[in-house]
This record gives structure tokens, C-alpha cells and sequence, in this order.
């Protein structure tokens, strides 16, 4: 290729404007279209992958504008280098490539240079001083950059290798600016380098917009990771605390009544980490059986740890005899002295099976459910608040008594919305003719498991079966 003239005069005529403009127009549509999207998507700082996509959308609006500038360029060919001395301030402002771009032409018979006034403006030099030669050019380049520099021009000079690399320059007011480099050598008739000519492009906004792209890339995989770990953790000290039976549990131990159990537990539709739902069934020393659903709010391994420390502490206390209003009065002084602050909705019921008597207080929470004869209704509620909410909160305690066949259901707030009472009591067909308890609740899943769930749910199904 060979060498301009100058730096500053157009080796060649530009092309015609009739193609270049059609490619203008389509790069605006484009840049346009981009824009549009650009702005609708979500403006939420404080998550990551909302940053990343922002990053991305800026930086392709940034390269649009670049190509629009670039495109102009060459259907009007460049401007005179007053005119270009003239605009470049409030190019420079703009952030627009006529400040950004520039070019150098470097005699290395005569040891001249020719600089655009473009460059000039890069390195931040006074025009009316001459331009640098290349052995005074690395003087303007950062220690660890000019062993790139040196051996990209050796490259070039001795080997007539074209030139295509980046490195940083320190202008005079003390500011770093990254600066890309393109440039070939010009061969005389003997072969050998006669000049060297160079585009310079100012990409440090590029490098800096690529850079922020790159971090917050990272840290939308770390906070993956992360997300992914809590996950894991949540899940497992989940299965670690929640019963592990499956089918019947016999109650008593030595008796010949029995209550068929099945319990199921289903995550948020709209995140990956776990809440602090739960679902226990427990025998009781006096034959008794304990019977239990509740929700700690929040979501997370430290939810999931306050859940098991909460469904711990009832078990605890329900096995030395206490009654569920006095269990909720408890555990709501329990989570009242807690250092974290913290809310939780529960029902906890105490079902004896020599006379089918079922006891049960809740604390905020959704009123257990009771089939029988092909109906449904809702028990009736006894006084409760939300657990944590006030110091020395008063509970009401109920009592009903079941009859072989009945299906008691618990479930926690978060199954559906505000039509899952009447979802679930609409159930009663099913539920009531349902062989075993795991028949049953797998109507109730067929019914629920592929809606949508702001929150995690667990459902506990109870059968009398003597």
C-alpha cells in the first residue's frame, strides 16, 4: 500500500455517495431501533445482570454513532485541516470519532515526521510544536507499554510487518489514554523501508465501556455462583430437618388407629432460593400426635437455618405436653428476642387418637381445611397474630373432632393467591374418595404444581384411616 502524500490528504477520491448513503441510513434505523430497546429495559441498578445488559446496550449505541461518524467521513472525504481544528473541541465533547482519530507519516530517510492535527489533539500536544520522531515517540508512552511499542515498530521497520496493536499514552495534563495502531511500511524500488505511516485511534472510552462490561459480567457470575450456593445450602438443611417418612405413620405407636400422611413441598416460581416453609409430623410421648405447618419470611440459607432453629424448638416443646396456643405464645416470644427481626405464620395441631379430638391454635396463618362427606370447609379461626410481630401476643386455641374417612389439609400461605381456598375446598370430590393420603395430594398438585408461586408452599395432607 502506499504511502499518503501527507497525513492529512485523502490517498484516494471517496466513493460514491449513493451506496455510502444508503449505508447511513440503515446504521441510524439501526442505532435507532437499538435506542428503543435500550430504553425499555429495566433501569434497577442493584442487579447485576440489569448493569450488564445496560453495558451492552451503551456500548453498541457508542459503536453505532462511531460507524454513522466513519460512514460520513467517507462519503464527504476529510475536512480541511483548519475546519477540523475548528469542530474538534466540541467534537471532543461529544465523544465523537473526529476528535479520536488520527494519523502520522514518519520519513526515515530525512527523520521527519507529518502529524494530523486530529493527533495533535490525542496526545494532548501544542500544534505549532514539531511532531515526534519515532525514537521520541515511546517517550510518551507508559513504562510497561513500550516494550509493546518497540517491538510492533522493529516489526514493521525491519520485517514490514503492518502494525495493529494497542498501548497507553500519558498526555501532558497527566491524563492515561489507551491508543489503538494501525500502520505499514512504504517500501522505496530497492525494497527496503522508506517511511512508515500509522492510523491512531483514541479507544480509551471503548477499553473503559469493554472493561465495565468485563467486571460486571464477572460479578453476574459470581452473584450466580453465589445464588447457586445459597441455593444448595437452603435445600439441604431443608432435607436435613423436614421429616423423611413416606406413606402411613401409626398412632400410637401400639395402637390400630391410624392417620395416612402425606406432605409435599414446592418452590417460588420466581426465584431459585428457598423460603422458610415447613411441614412436621411428630408422635408425641402420651400417644398424642403433633402436626405442624409455617412460614418464615425471607428467603436464603440464614431463612432456611431460622426455620430449623423455629420447627426445633416446637418439637421440643410440644414433646414435654404443651398445648398449640401456649406453643405459639412460645416460639413468638422465641423470635421476638431474636437479633434479627423476624415474621412467621404457623399452625400447630395436637390430634389424639383415642378420641379423634383435634387441637389446634395459629399465629397468622391459613386455617387448616376439613373434608368430609364429599364437602370442605374451613375450621374455624382462634385468636393469632403473626409470630415476632408484638411482644406478649395472646393465642386462641380450637377444638374438633374428626371421624374416620375426614381429610385434613394444611398448607401454607404461599400456594397461590387469593382464590386458593375456594381452589382447594372445590377439591372435596377428590379429596374425600382418595384411597390413601398421597392420592389425595397428588390431586392437590395436579390442581396447583404448574401455577405460578410468588413464594414457596408446603402442603400437609391427613388422613383418618381408624
Amino acid at each position: 500500500m502506499s504511502s499518503p502524500r501527507s497525513a492529512d490528504h485523502p490517498a484516494g477520491r471517496p466513493p460514491g455517495r449513493g451506496p455510502v448513503d444508503a449505508l447511513i441510513t440503515q446504521t441510524r434505523r439501526l442505532r435507532g431501533d437499538v435506542d428503543a430497546v435500550r430504553r425499555d429495559a429495566p433501569k434497577d441498578t442493584a442487579d447485576p445482570q440489569g448493569r450488564w445488559q445496560r453495558a451492552l446496550y451503551d456500548l453498541a449505541l457508542r459503536q453505532l454513532n462511531d460507524l454513522d461518524t466513519h460512514l460520513a467521513q467517507l462519503r464527504d472525504g476529510p475536512a480541511p485541516p483548519a475546519a477540523v481544528a475548528a469542530v474538534a473541541p466540541a467534537a471532543h465533547r461529544r465523544g465523537s470519532l473526529l476528535s479520536r482519530v488520527g494519523s502520522a507519516e514518519w520519513n526515515l530517510l530525512t527523520d521527519d515526521a507529518v502529524w494530523s492535527a486530529e493527533l495533535y489533539r490525542i496526545l494532548g500536544r501544542d500544534p505549532a510544536v514539531p511532531p515526534l520522531t519515532l525514537d521520541e515517540l515511546p517517550s510518551l508512552v507508559l513504562d510497561e507499554d513500550r516494550p509493546k511499542l518497540t517491538a510492533m515498530v522493529t516489526d514493521c521497520l525491519v520485517d514490514a510487518r503492518p502494525i495493529d496493536g494497542e498501548f497507553r499514552v500519558v498526555r501532558p495534563d497527566g491524563e492515561v489514554r489507551t491508543l489503538h495502531m494501525m500502520g505499514e511500511p512504504v517500501l522505496d524500488a530497492d525494497g527496503a523501508t522508506a517511511t512508515m505511516w500509522a492510523v491512531l485511534r483514541d479507544v480509551s472510552e471503548l477499553r473503559d465501556r469493554r472493561r465495565e462490561e468485563r467486571e460486571t459480567r464477572d460479578s453476574l457470575h459470581r452473584h450466580h455462583r453465589h445464588t447457586q450456593h445459597e441455593h444448595r445450602l437452603a435445600v439441604e438443611l431443608q432435607e436435613a430437618v423436614l421429616p423423611p417418612w413416606r406413606g402411613s405413620l401409626r398412632l400410637p405407636r401400639r395402637g390400630t388407629r391410624r392417620l395416612d400422611l402425606a406432605a409435599r413441598c414446592l418452590p417460588a416460581s420466581a426465584t431459585s432460593l428457598l423460603g422458610g416453609d415447613w411441614y412436621d409430623a411428630l408422635e408425641l410421648p402420651d400417644g398424642q400426635t403433633l402436626l405442624s405447618v409455617g412460614d418464615l419470611t425471607g428467603h436464603g440459607p440464614a431463612v432456611a437455618s431460622g426455620m430449623a432453629m423455629l420447627l426445633g424448638a416446637l418439637r421440643g416443646m410440644a414433646m414435654t405436653g404443651t398445648a398449640p396456643a401456649q406453643l405459639m405464645s412460645l416460639l413468638n416470644q422465641l423470635l421476638d428476642s431474636t437479633v434479627q427481626p423476624a415474621l412467621a405464620g404457623a399452625v400447630c395441631c395436637r390430634y389424639r387418637p383415642d378420641t379423634r379430638t383435634l387441637t389446634w391454635a395459629q399465629a397468622g396463618h391459613p386455617a387448616p381445611l376439613l373434608y368430609r362427606d364429599g364437602t370442605g370447609r374451613r375450621l374455624d379461626t382462634p385468636e393469632g397474630v403473626l409470630l415476632g410481630a408484638t411482644s406478649g401476643a395472646v393465642y386462641g386455641q380450637a377444638e374438633v373432632t374428626l371421624e374416620a374417612g375426614d381429610v385434613l389439609l394444611l398448607h401454607t400461605a404461599g400456594l397461590g393467591d387469593a382464590d386458593t381456598p375456594q381452589r382447594l375446598l372445590g377439591l372435596a370430590p377428590l379429596l374425600c374418595e382418595a384411597r390413601t393420603a398421597q392420592d389425595g395430594l397428588r390431586a392437590v398438585m395436579t390442581e396447583f404444581e404448574a401455577g405460578e408461586r410468588a413464594d414457596d408452599a408446603c402442603v400437609l395432607l391427613a388422613r383418618v384411616t381408624g
